[in-house]
C-alpha cells in the first residue's frame, strides 16, 4: 500500500499530512488503479536500482533525430532525443496541434520501424485527415503516422507499446484521464498530473520521444499543478497573437539544451513556415528612415537577430501620462525614462510614451537599452537616424554605456545585412567586420553625439 500527492506525484508508504515534495497539505490519497502497482509504473514496473559509483555509469550518448524543421530542432538542442518528453503550450488556436502535426510527419522519415502514433482527445481522426492534408503530408508519411481518438490514459499507454510507436504525441493531457481518478474530473490538478506521470515513465522506460499538448491559464502558464513542468524534459511555449502571423517558440525549461533559443515560424494557409532568416524579416528597409525608429543587433541564444524598436512621444495633458511597451519589460522602459531625463535633460515625464518591437517579438536582454533610449530620444526631437546605423548597449543608472556580450556576432549579422555604421559601448572596442564603422561610447550624452542626436 502506498500514497501519492495529487498535486506533484510523490509517493510514500504511509500517509503524511503535508507532502515532502511540494509542500501541499492534504494531497496524499491511496494509489489505486486496477493492475497497476503501488510505484506509478504499471505492469512493467522495474526492480529497484543499486547504487553505482559515478565513474562506473556510462554515458550512454543517445543521438537526435533531426525533423528537418531547422526552428524546431534549434529549441530542441539539435533534435528529438529517445525517451524525452516535450511539453508544448500556447493559447487556444495559436498553432500547437499544426506544429507537432508536422513534427509528427517529418518524424516518420527517422530510421525507425515503428509508426508515430497521434493521439487525439480532443478532435475527430477525420479532423486530423483534413489538417494533414492541408499541410501536405505525402502518402509515405500518412502511411506511417497512426492517429488514435481515445480519452483513457490505459488504452493510450497500451496502444503505444502494442503499435511500438517510434514517437507519440497526446493532444491534449487535459482530456486524457486515468482510470483511479475519483475526485473532481477533467482539467483537475489530479488528473493532469497523474497524465503527464504515466507518461513520462512510459517515455523513459520504452525509449519514445513524448510530445505533449497542454493548455495554459489566463496568466500564460501551463494549467494544472507547477509538478507537471518538472516532471516533463523539455517546455515550450509558442506565442504570438491570432491577429498577426507571426509564431515564436521560445523554451522555458530544456535538460539537453539551452533555454535562451527561439525558433520563429510564420502562420499560412500550408500550416507554419519556418523563417530562417529572422533578423531581415524584422526590420523592413522601405523608404526613408521615420523619427522613433531605429535597429538593434539583438542576441536569442546563440543567434544574433536584427529587430526594429519604435517609440511615440506625444505631448499629454493627463496628470498621469501613459507608459506603453509591446515587447519589452514596461519596469526596464521606466528605468530608461528616468536615466533620459538625469542624463539628457529631456523632460519626457509629462509626455505619453509608446514603445513597440516590430514584427511581434519580445525582447529580454538589457542590451536594448540604448536602441531603446535613441528610439525615444529620437521621437522627442522629431530626427530620424541615418538608416544605415545600428545601435547596441546596456545602460547604468549614472548613464554609463555597459559592455554586451557576443558583441562579434551582433556586428557581423548587422555587416552582412548591409548597415554601415555601429555605436557599441566603448568597452566591447576592438571589433571592426568588414564593412561596417564602428562608434564607440562611453557615456549616453557621447552616444547621441554619434546619432546626431544631442542639441
Amino acid at each position: 500500500m502506498a500514497y501519492r500527492c495529487r498535486s506533484c506525484g510523490y509517493l510514500s508508504l504511509k500517509w503524511l499530512g503535508r507532502c515532502p515534495g511540494c509542500g501541499e497539505w492534504e494531497t496524499l490519497v491511496l494509489a489505486e488503479e486496477e493492475g497497476e502497482e503501488a510505484s506509478g509504473a504499471g505492469a512493467e514496473a522495474a526492480p529497484a536500482a543499486a547504487p553505482r559509483p559515478l565513474r562506473e555509469i556510462p554515458l550512454g550518448g543517445k543521438a537526435r533525430w533531426a525533423t528537418g524543421l531547422e526552428e524546431f530542432d534549434r529549441i530542441l538542442g539539435g533534435g528529438v532525443l529517445p525517451g524525452s518528453t516535450v511539453l508544448l503550450g500556447g493559447e487556444p488556436g495559436i498553432g500547437k496541434s499544426t506544429l507537432l502535426l508536422e513534427v509528427a510527419g517529418r518524424l516518420t522519415q527517422a530510421p525507425s520501424q515503428g509508426p508515430v502514433l497521434y493521439v487525439s482527445g480532443e478532435e475527430a481522426p477525420e479532423q486530423i485527415k483534413l489538417r494533414a492534408e492541408r499541410l501536405g503530408l505525402p502518402p509515405p508519411a500518412q502511411e506511417r503516422l497512426w492517429v488514435l481518438g481515445e480519452q483513457r490514459l490505459r488504452a493510450v499507454l497500451e496502444a503505444a507499446r502494442d503499435a511500438k510507436a517510434s514517437a507519440l504525441v497526446v493532444d491534449s493531457i487535459q482530456t486524457i484521464y486515468p482510470h483511479a481518478l475519483k475526485e473532481g474530473g477533467l482539467g483537475t490538478p489530479q488528473q493532469v498530473g497523474e497524465v503527464a506521470y504515466r507518461l513520462a515513465q512510459l517515455a523513459k522506460s520504452q525509449g519514445i520521444p513524448t510530445f505533449l499538448i497542454g493548455h495554459i491559464t489566463k496568466g500564460g502558464e501551463f494549467a494544472g499543478p507547477k509538478a507537471v513542468e518538472h516532471l516533463v524534459d523539455v517546455a515550450l511555449y509558442l506565442e504570438g497573437g491570432r491577429e498577426g502571423d507571426v509564431r515564436i517558440l521560445r523554451a522555458v525549461k530544456n535538460r539537453y539544451g539551452s533555454t535562451e533559443e527561439i525558433g520563429v515560424f510564420r502562420m499560412g494557409e500550408e500550416g507554419l513556415q519556418e523563417i530562417r532568416n529572422p533578423s531581415e524579416f524584422f526590420t523592413e528597409r522601405v523608404g526613408a528612415a521615420k523619427p522613433g525608429s531605429v535597429v538593434v543587433p539583438s542576441l536569442e541564444g546563440t543567434r544574433p537577430i536584427l529587430v526594429e524598436i519604435q517609440a511615440l512621444v506625444a505631448a499629454s495633458r493627463a496628470s498621469l501620462p501613459q507608459r506603453r511597451a509591446t515587447g519589452l519589460d514596461a519596469n526596464r522602459v521606466a528605468l530608461l525614462l528616468a536615466v533620459i531625463e538625469k542624463h539628457l535633460g529631456l523632460h519626457v515625464s509629462h509626455d505619453d510614451v509608446y514603445l513597440n518591437v516590430a514584427g511581434g517579438l519580445s525582447l529580454r536582454e538589457t542590451a536594448t537599452d540604448l536602441g531603446v533610449v535613441t528610439a525615444v530620444v529620437s521621437s522627442y526631437k522629431n530626427r530620424s537616424l541615418d538608416g544605415d546605423t545600428v545601435v547596441v548597449g546596456e545602460l547604468g543608472l549614472s548613464g554609463e554605456v555597459r559592455r554586451v556580450r557576443k558583441l562579434k556576432e551582433r556586428l557581423t549579422e548587422a555587416a552582412r545585412l548591409g548597415y554601415a555604421r555601429a555605436v557599441v559601448p566603448a568597452r566591447n572596442s576592438g571589433l571592426s567586420p568588414d564593412g561596417l564603422e564602428v562608434l564607440p561610447a562611453e557615456e549616453l550624452g557621447e552616444a547621441m553625439e554619434h546619432l546626431g542626436l544631442l542639441g
